[in-house]
């Protein structure tokens, strides 16, 4: 036959639209020739697939040779359509011993000149798309820890394009692969990042349990060196781990994103730490390619902002859309690409430019308008949106050597938080920060005498609707945390400080 159809995938975000190679054999001039709106890198697989063709022992048709990538409207990109088409031109041609190969399955792989085949990036957004229509994949031996991540899904994995031939020939088939890589192996985690290594800071010890229990938002503000980096780097050790689907959307981002999939990433929650130098592309997401940013990056993980004040107010006020919406819309002209962005957002900040303002030691020599400028570097509506604001003092350098302040292990508070949020999936399926208004009523009814306590506080503090509903699920976590049916005014109090911690010297106002 002269014709010849296999399925691909191409990448476009986490989505993996299916593809359609169309091979045809036609008399006339040699020629060969790729239709459907490729890019450099597939209209390039010309010449990969010639070499490959010809080493790997095959003879190149010198006839008339049309490759159509359907839909023809959608932009193909990568190196991933160097296997089918090869293939087709294989069978088209009627290399193939068998005119009955069975073509139903789907096909990506990257040639190189000798015919072996090579990785290729974003691999696990195809593999689940093909899980779902139940066909079996032929990629690359290199991709397949990637990809057996999967599920129940039917790996061929090949090593060259002779292999892959002489399967679909029938002379040497192909055991699929159905196994998983074992979970038990993947995902230890850090041991050398506990809590316990933490001195003199139970406030903040406290809000990041609060924190991690609910999934609030945290933001740290006091002078260097009292520990904020520190605590940050904690949040994620004391998360509960990842369930299957959670690690394998993240594991999704990665895949399609310049960093790669690491197995050793498995069920890890991500921490991502920018640098304040970062642009809107790279924390948001975009680019030629339109890969994620690392807010995406830190999909249910920790994103953690350090220098807060340092960053340009026009990237942070990017942020205040995914925080809400736990995803971003990244449109470009003729593509438009979402990517989830469920973070847990941690944020530190010094006071004012010297870094003492507030300070017990009295080293802050900022005037009361450089430290007002400083600190309107960021938005109110930003601001707003922090669940926690925590300020910190600068740690007595005797108490680095007293075991009196040692707070409790990672695993001990990891145990409480578990259990907090397994109390909040139990009752509303979701966990406190990400609770709706309408659920958030159901979750935290308020008795007469707590509603009056919160209405004064919060007329008396200026608070938004915004902030009457976070420090309403603050309180709840708050309770949660102590296995508390109903809200006190105790719970409201403790989160009103965590809410205002002293807004005049933190310049949260």
């Amino acid at each position: 036959m002269s014709l010849a159809r296999l399925n691909s995938r191409a990448p476009n975000g986490l989505d993996a639209p299916s593809v359609a190679v169309e091979v045809h054999l036609s008399g006339g001039l040699p020629s060969f020739t790729i239709v459907g709106l490729p890019e450099a890198a597939v209209r390039e697989s010309r010449e990969r697939v010639r070499s490959a063709v010809i080493n790997s022992g095959f003879d190149f048709p010198p006839r008339r040779i049309t490759v159509n990538l359907a839909p023809a409207d959608l932009p193909k990109q990568g190196g991933r359509f160097d296997l089918p088409i090869a293939l087709g031109i294989l069978a088209a041609s009627g290399q193939l011993r068998s005119p009955q190969s069975d073509f139903s399955g789907e096909y990506l792989g990257e040639l190189g000149l000798g015919g072996e085949l090579r990785p290729i990036p974003g691999v696990l957004p195809a593999i689940l798309a093909a899980h779902e229509l139940g066909r079996p994949v032929m990629l690359p031996m290199a991709n397949c820890a990637e990809a057996s991540l999967v599920q129940d899904v039917r790996l061929l994995a090949v090593e060259s394009l002779a292999q892959a031939a002489a399967h679909l020939s029938g002379d040497m088939p192909v055991s699929a692969l159905t196994a998983r890589v074992p979970l038990e192996k993947l995902g230890q985690g850090n041991a050398e990042e506990d809590l316990k290594d933490i001195c003199g800071q139970p406030f903040g010890v406290r809000a990041l349990e609060i924190a991690a229990a609910g999934g609030h938002s945290l933001m740290m503000v006091g002078p260097p060196g009292c520990g904020k980096t520190m605590l940050a780097e904690r949040l994620a050790g004391i998360l509960p781990d990842m369930r299957v689907d959670e690690a394998l959307e993240t594991a999704a981002v990665y895949s399609v994103s310049h960093l790669g999939f690491d197995s050793q990433r498995w069920q890890l929650r991500p921490f991502r730490a920018p640098h304040h130098s970062a642009s809107a592309v790279a924390l948001v997401g975009g680019g030629a390619r339109v890969g994620p940013g690392e807010i995406s990056l830190a999909h249910n993980g920790v994103l953690f902002l350090d220098e807060l004040s340092e960053f340009s107010r026009q990237v942070l006020d990017q942020l205040r859309e995914p925080l809400e919406s736990g995803s971003v819309l990244i449109a470009r002209a003729g593509r438009t690409v979402r990517y989830p962005s469920r973070f847990q957002w941690v944020s530190a900040m010094n006071p004012c430019g010297c870094g003492y303002h507030g300070d017990r030691s009295g080293r802050c020599r900022c005037t009361v308008e450089q430290v007002r400028r400083y600190q309107s570097r960021l938005s109110g509506p930003l601001i707003d949106r922090v669940d926690l604001h925590v300020r910190l003092q600068s740690v007595d350098p005797a108490e680095l050597h007293t075991k009196k302040s040692r707070p409790d292990t990672s695993a001990e508070v990891k145990s409480r938080v578990c259990r907090a949020r397994e109390r909040q999936t139990a009752r509303a399926c979701n966990i406190n920060a990400h609770l709706t208004q309408s659920e958030l009523q159901q979750v935290a009814p308020l008795r007469r005498e707590t509603q009056r306590f919160l209405s004064e506080a919060g007329g008396q503090l200026g608070f938004s609707v915004r902030g009457h509903h976070r420090v309403l699920r603050v309180a709840r976590t708050i309770a949660d945390l102590e296995d508390t049916a109903v809200l006190t005014e105790e719970h409201l109090a403790e989160a009103l400080q965590y809410r205002v911690p002293d807004r005049a010297e933190a310049g949260l106002a």
